[in-house]
């Protein structure tokens, strides 16, 4: 009998999935309180129904891939799909549309690929982008700070409340991107700017961002894919700052406390599936994504581009697998591609 040859040295840990899968879940609680204290109860309402949504669809479709539905959904990756797209969703977006963005992350974004870790896209991403595309309107509609009750969320989200006036303006991010004829200090006067980023999302920003130190910290990733996004956005954020002019896109502090940063930052650009695998690769990967990101917000078409730059580096990721590929053990260079007679 042939016996296989496996390359070493090995590692073992006690990281099993359904243990990381809930690590996560814990480290977006920070983020989920922040959301929940400036917007109201939007943000548990959504929760609660997106990972109802998740798990359904993925029983759903494991029963039609004759797998076993327990052993699937006990694993918690459906879970964190689900938590992180109603994380990214406005606080208050109908219920058919979370419908849609979350069926269609597990069903085209994992299941159709065989399921988890064979996904070449980020799920969530993915179901992000394909109802930011088609239901703008909807996508764009975020409230202003204020205090909402459950009840009211419930009837504001399945469609029993009519918006009331003001309920949601334009978030620092799209003012940034609108301003032609404001200095910043005139533009900072809009109540959708706080002290340094957007009224609301800079708390929510530093509040994904304790828990992305978290995780770090549990060593559910390495610091390479955070660190290679948020400085790829600091400095091209840097390079064209035109400091107080009308012409300004927005100082460092302000990228990076602003719109999805932190978020995609700490729990989307970590994702080992879709992501670059060596620590080259993930600094590479991050880097791609905040630089990205960036041209999105400064001269795209919309005020933040953290999924499109997620997906569009998940395309790339195989390249830089292979022009990154670590020294393999026991010998002096990497061997990258394929030899004849390999």
């Amino acid at each position: 009998m042939a016996l296989p040859r496996i390359t070493s040295p090995h590692a073992k840990g006690a990281n099993r999935t359904q243990r990381v899968m809930l690590l996560v879940l814990a480290a977006t609680l920070p983020g989920v309180a922040a959301l929940t204290w400036q917007y109201g109860a939007g943000t548990l309402i959504n929760l609660a129904w997106a990972s109802l949504v998740a798990l359904g669809t993925e029983a759903l479709l494991l029963r039609l891939r004759e797998r076993p539905v327990g052993f699937f959904l006990q694993d918690g990756s459906a879970l964190v799909t689900a938590v992180l797209l109603a994380l990214a969703l406005p606080p208050y977006a109908p219920w058919w549309l979370t419908l849609i963005a979350v069926s269609f992350a597990i069903g085209f974004g994992k299941q159709l690929y065989g399921g988890l870790g064979q996904n070449p896209f980020n799920p969530a991403m993915l179901g992000y982008v394909v109802v930011l595309i088609s239901f703008p309107v909807e996508m764009t509609s975020w409230p202003v700070p204020h205090a909402v009750g459950i009840a009211d969320g419930f009837k504001q989200i399945f469609g029993l409340n009519v918006l009331p006036d003001g309920w949601s303006r334009p978030t620092a991010l799209d003012a940034m991107k609108m301003n032609h004829s404001l200095t910043v200090e005139e533009l900072w006067q809009n109540p959708a700017f706080g002290h340094f980023g957007g009224i609301g999302s800079e708390v929510v920003n530093l509040a994904f961002l304790a828990g992305g130190l978290f995780m770090l910290h549990k060593r559910l990733f390495s610091w390479h894919a955070p660190i290679g996004m948020l400085a790829g956005l600091s400095i091209m954020s840097l390079l064209f700052w035109n400091g107080s002019g009308s012409d300004s896109n927005g100082s460092p502090l302000f990228h990076l406390l602003s719109g999805a940063t932190m978020l995609g930052a700490f729990f989307i650009v970590t994702d080992p599936v879709s992501s670059a695998t060596s620590q080259l690769g993930r600094l590479v990967f991050g880097l791609g994504v905040g630089i990205i990101v960036y041209v999105i917000r400064a001269w795209g078409g919309y005020p933040d581009g953290v999924a499109f730059a997620v997906l569009l580096m998940n395309l790339a990721a195989p390249t830089i697998d292979y022009y990154t590929r670590p020294r393999t053990y026991g010998h002096e260079k990497a061997s990258r591609g394929m030899r004849m007679g390999d």
